[in-house]
């Protein structure tokens, strides 16, 4: 399958999304073990990148026309801890063409 660039920009967001839950939820860790909090900043960043990973999914999933299982299988990857790490090496191998994900009719 020919590789789009709505594609690479949700390969391109998953990684630093999957990154912002880790970091989010070490820091509600830290803030009900010591006096350290930085969850409304890491909530904030959070945020932002998962809206960001949401928008660039739908559009990735109409330009590609993923089948339904394929993007509701991207959306469980992202309410994930660490499934944005899988997404990008998912959404990585797919541009290189080495997984054949069929088009929708």
């Amino acid at each position: 399958m020919k590789s789009t660039a709505a594609v690479h920009r949700l390969r391109l967001v998953s990684g630093p999304e999957g990154l912002s839950f880790l970091l989010l939820l070490v820091c509600s860790v830290l803030k009900r073990t010591t006096e350290f909090n930085a969850v409304p900043v890491m909530g904030a960043v959070h945020g932002a990148l998962f809206l960001l990973y949401l928008v660039f999914l739908a559009l990735a999933w109409d330009a590609a026309r993923w089948e339904p299982k394929r993007g509701i299988l991207m959306f469980v990857l992202a309410v994930l801890p660490g499934g944005g790490f899988v997404a990008e090496r998912m959404l990585a191998k797919e541009e290189r063409g080495e997984t054949a994900v069929p088009a929708a009719a």
